[in-house]
């Protein structure tokens, strides 16, 4: 039986499945084929790019390897150019020390190189990439068998997984920020027009801050300097806030005129300083307050215009200039001794004190007097040839009750006595004696009174601090003579106008005098130590139970009606049948002794008047009880130094006396009734001694202590580096140089009124002036030897 083979025969659709099965499997390995080939190229380009750039750097290294060898070569064998290093090399065997520091630095440049030329060396940090080809195998090798839905689905998971990179997380981002950034803008730029480019580009902050730059570059130095002047709205508010004290006295508050000041300034905050500083020291004032502000904006305007103010339209560039890192001190007083008054006395011993502490150089300036008003001035018909034969008495009479040698210069300027006035009037500029270079602090005893027909220098111009210390209630004196209501009354507003002008800071011993412009009240008077020691010695002997006082009570003062004699005559007249029996030993000399004398006598007054004597006086000691009604005094030497000695005082309940009030043995009345009563309470009791605390408040070193504290004089001492230039503001621009105040420019304004009025004779005569004592005379130079005075101020024409 004959078989035949079996014929298979496929159907259409199965033959047409296979055959498109064999066509995708070698299409898909083409593809791989071309993949791998392709990478094969990619990873062998990229080897020789990088052998390429090893053999750069090996070339780099080697020329750098023979550059160096030359180096160290020519430094070696050159004879010009490092001689030190071949001169080293030749004389010693150590390697000098240029080659040292080469040779330790050749190791470091060996590693540099060993690190360069590793294979390892990556030029730029490579990410960690690795191509994953399984995915591709994997997505590529499937059963052949599959319908067409699974090799789409084969095909669509070969896409979706394609190439795996592996990268470490961020390491990309920041190289790709700049190009996100840049194509955004390109996205915007796309929606602008031209106009809106070129408009942003014109407003952008680097054109603005590439102009200003620019501008700073091109701008001519000169006109940087250039500060706009002050406007109206700051003009105003310099003038609100300078008239401050006339507000005040015109009874507006002074916060009222701060908040118009503020008002003004804060319109003006955004420009008041951006347009006069630079813009660095903007940000610096924008935290200062409204004054500060102001200040400084004032003080650009004026350094803009090359002033420098020194405090007064007229003043002096020759101030005391500080070499030895010590102050001067010139003590300007209107007597001497032996004119034993206060302003005589109290000044010696303040310079005296002042100059013990050996912190400041002093010089007292009292006055000279020519023959014929020495002998009607000093007691006991005391008169000096010379200048230094009077200074001679003065410092051995001072270093008598002191107890050591005081370290002061005395000088001495013109002066004339006036018979009317009883005071020595200055004759000539008293400024001149003092010299420039001791122009530093002034204290002017009884201001006033030297101002009066002072024509010279202005003391606040020659001088940085002057301090005034009023002694004398004139008022109460001129009150008591003929017209006495309307001479007081000029008197008042002249000595208001030469405090102004003249004076930086002003002490009143007590509340008695004239209330004075830039014053206060406060003692600066001591007791003189000997004084102290009397009283001591009457505490110890009542300790052993001695009678340290026999005599009963005691007046003492100059011989004049002001003194106190009107009032002491008067209560003995009034009280005299309730003190029968009572006497009174009066102690003094003066040009009313006559008059009061005669009138004691035609009263029947129990008073028994003796020659004036030192209150130190041994005789003295024994009184237990001094009577002191005078009312004309200031602060009254004489009854600080009885209780010093351990006395009792009687005195009157008067400003005067204030200061006296804390000690137990100042009795006061206030009507003539208690007067008696506080004679008969002293009389029948003994006074306590004084405990050490109250010795020290009445001892010169107390008053010291007062006066530099009250009248500044600590600050001012103690100022070094910035007594000239005046406090700085914080941000370096110094205001109290440059930024003139309206009280000072008034006080300049009135002392050369004041200048302009003295000079004239006519004028000094109808206010009492002496005759020719505008400057000084013949006598004066020829004592004094000082310029005659036709050579000191000439007369032309």
């Amino acid at each position: 039986m004959n078989y035949k083979p079996l014929e298979v025969r496929s159907s259409p659709s199965t033959a047409a499945a296979s055959s498109g099965s064999i066509s995708s499997v070698a299409t898909a390995e083409k593809a791989l084929s071309f993949i791998s080939k392709s990478w094969r190229e990619v990873r062998s380009s990229a080897d020789a790019d990088l052998q390429l750039l090893k053999n750069r750097a090996n070339s780099f290294k080697n020329l750098a390897d023979r550059e160096f060898e030359n180096f160290i070569n020519s430094a070696s064998k050159s004879p010009f150019s490092v001689p030190s290093i071949t001169a080293s090399a030749t004389l010693n065997s150590a390697p000098p020390a240029e080659i040292d520091f080469v040779r330790k630095l050749q190791p470091k440049l060996s590693e540099i190189r060993r690190a360069y030329s590793s294979p390892d060396f990556k030029f730029y940090p490579r990410p960690q990439i690795k191509i994953d080809l399984s995915a591709i195998k994997n997505a590529i090798v499937a059963e052949v068998g599959e319908d067409e839905e699974d090799e789409t689905e084969s095909l669509r998971k070969w896409r979706r997984v394609g190439f795996k990179v592996k990268a470490k997380e961020g390491q990309f981002e920041e190289f790709w920020e700049p190009i996100k950034t840049l194509k955004s803008r390109l996205k915007d730029l796309e929606h602008k027009s031209s106009s809106e480019i070129l408009e942003g580009i014109k407003n952008s902050e680097f054109v603005e801050r590439l102009k200003s730059g620019l501008k700073a570059i091109c701008k001519d130095p000169n006109e940087s300097k250039e500060v706009p002047p002050l406007d109206a709205t700051e003009l105003l508010a310099c003038l609100v806030r300078q008239s401050s004290p006339l507000l005040d006295q015109l009874g507006i508050n002074r916060g009222i005129s701060d908040k118009i000041v503020e008002s003004l300034c804060r319109k003006r905050k955004d420009q008041l300083l951006l347009r006069s500083l630079p813009a660095g020291e903007s940000s610096m004032i924008e935290s200062e307050n409204i004054t500060d502000e102001l200040d400084l904006r004032l003080a650009s305007v004026v350094q803009s215009t090359g002033h420098c103010y020194e405090g007064g339209f007229w003043s002096d560039s020759g101030k005391h200039d500080e070499l030895d890192n010590k102050r001067h001190v010139a003590i300007v007083t209107t007597a001497s001794l032996p004119w034993m008054t206060g302003t005589a006395v109290n000044p010696l011993f303040r310079a005296a004190y002042l100059a013990n502490s050996a912190k400041q150089n002093v010089t007292l300036l009292v006055p000279w007097l020519c023959r014929s008003d020495q002998e009607i001035v000093y007691p006991n018909n005391l008169t000096f040839s010379s200048p230094e034969e009077q200074e001679s008495y003065i410092r051995s009479w001072l270093e008598e009750r002191v107890g050591f040698k005081a370290d002061f210069k005395i000088s001495f300027y013109p002066g004339k006595f006036s018979k009317s006035r009883r005071s020595i009037i200055p004759a000539g500029d008293t400024s001149q004696f003092i010299s420039p270079k001791d122009a530093d602090i002034a204290i002017l005893e009884e201001p006033e009174h030297l101002n009066w027909y002072h024509h010279g220098k202005r003391w606040t111009d020659k001088f940085n601090h002057v301090v005034g210390i009023v002694h004398t209630n004139y008022l109460e004196y001129i009150k008591r003579e003929r017209n006495g209501a309307l001479q007081a009354f000029f008197v008042k507003h002249i000595n208001n106008w030469v405090i102004r002008a003249y004076c930086d800071k002003v002490l009143r011993l007590s509340a008695a005098t004239q209330d004075l412009p830039k014053s206060m009240v406060c003692n600066v008077h001591g007791v003189n130590p000997k004084f102290l020691k009397i009283g001591e010695k009457v505490a110890a002997g009542k300790e052993r139970g001695e009678q340290t006082f026999s005599k009963g009570a005691y007046f003492l003062g100059k011989m004049v009606w002001a003194k106190g004699y009107k009032e002491l005559i008067d209560l003995l007249a009034k009280q005299k049948n309730d003190l029968d029996g009572f006497n009174l030993d009066v102690y003094g000399n003066g040009e009313d002794a006559h008059e009061v004398q005669s009138t004691a006598k035609r009263l029947n007054l129990n008073l028994n008047f003796m020659k004036g004597r030192d209150h130190a006086d041994d005789s003295l000691h024994s009184y237990k009880v001094f009577i002191n009604p005078s009312v004309s005094d200031v602060l009254c030497t004489a009854t600080a130094e009885a209780l010093a000695m351990g006395k009792f005082v009687v005195c009157a309940d008067h400003p005067s006396n204030d200061f006296f009030r804390v000690f137990p043995n100042c009795l006061t009345y206030k009507t003539p009734e208690d007067f008696v009563a506080k004679v008969k309470e002293a009389m029948a009791n003994e006074p306590l001694p004084l405990t050490p605390e109250q010795r020290y408040i009445l001892s010169w070193e107390a008053a010291t202590q007062r006066l530099m504290e009250f009248s500044e004089l600590n600050k001012v001492l103690d100022s070094q580096a910035d007594k000239h230039l005046g406090r700085r503001h914080k941000n370096g621009m110094p205001k109290s140089i440059s930024l003139p105040n309206l009280n000072e420019v008034v006080d300049g304004g009135l002392a050369f009124a004041h200048n302009c009025l003295t000079g004239n004779e006519f004028l000094r005569l109808c206010t009492g002036a002496i005759p020719g004592s505008r400057d000084y005379d013949k006598q004066h130079s020829k004592d004094l030897r000082l310029l005659p005075p036709q050579v000191q101020n000439p007369i032309y024409g």
